[in-house]
């Protein structure tokens, strides 16, 4: 039976089992026969790519998949971040995994009053009505660190390992690839023009970040007062 959940202000329609419905409670709506989306959790595909995924961690990755590809279609798109929200923004941590994501936002966590984690793997940024937002999902990695809200989107940080902290705004190719590189590129010809089409939009609003530093408290210190002072 298809359950009704409201994710990144959509109806979706799933059926799920074990991780996908436990990190998807949070996001269940009253029942509906009309889903905007139906999500399809049919894993053998990714089990047949990765040979040593059980049947719970397969269907986890192909709903997710299969969410954000259709989220295109709604002006929406995932990025493959870490983000954080402090004072009604959000703001998005970017990086390839291992590179300190979530250590960064936990940063800002410890150090700033009501700082919280809106989605630790795989936020939505989606366009309405002209602004961006941030949305959690309850796609959030290997953590359980996701939350059912809608927040403007307050800008995004590419993140960089290094010794000294340091923050610079990016623009043009380097910012488009940044964002590209971290997201669904779907098979589907119109919608990997959608894709770009929404990333152009979104640079245009968004103030895009390159960030490098370490793991102390410094570093969360100078992306915040950097990100804040000249958030949309």
């Amino acid at each position: 039976m298809l359950r009704t959940y409201k994710i990144a202000g959509l109806t979706v329609g799933m059926d799920t089992f074990g991780k996908t419905m436990k990190q998807a409670e949070k996001f269940e709506a009253e029942q509906s026969e009309e889903f905007d989306v139906v999500v399809s959790s049919e894993a053998l595909p990714v089990q047949e790519w990765e040979k040593n995924f059980t049947p719970e961690s397969a269907e986890y990755m192909k709903t997710g998949m299969d969410f954000y590809n259709k989220i295109l279609h709604f002006d929406g798109m995932m990025l493959h971040s870490s983000a954080v929200v402090l004072d009604g923004y959000a703001y998005l941590f970017t990086a390839a995994s291992g590179t300190g994501k979530s250590t960064h936002t936990k940063l800002w966590c410890d150090n700033f009053d009501g700082a919280v984690i809106l989605n630790d793997d795989k936020p939505v940024m989606k366009l309405e009505n002209g602004i961006w937002y941030a949305y959690g999902t309850p796609w959030s990695g290997k953590t359980d660190l996701n939350l059912n809200l809608r927040v403007p989107l307050g800008g995004i940080a590419v993140l960089e390992r290094g010794t000294e902290n340091s923050i610079e705004r990016i623009s043009g190719k380097r910012a488009v690839y940044a964002v590209l590189n971290q997201t669904i590129r779907s098979y589907d010809a119109a919608l990997r023009m959608k894709t770009i089409d929404l990333i152009s939009d979104l640079l245009e609003k968004v103030p895009v970040w390159l960030l490098r530093c370490n793991t102390e408290k410094d570093a969360a210190v100078l992306s915040k007062e950097a990100m804040t002072a000249e958030r949309p």
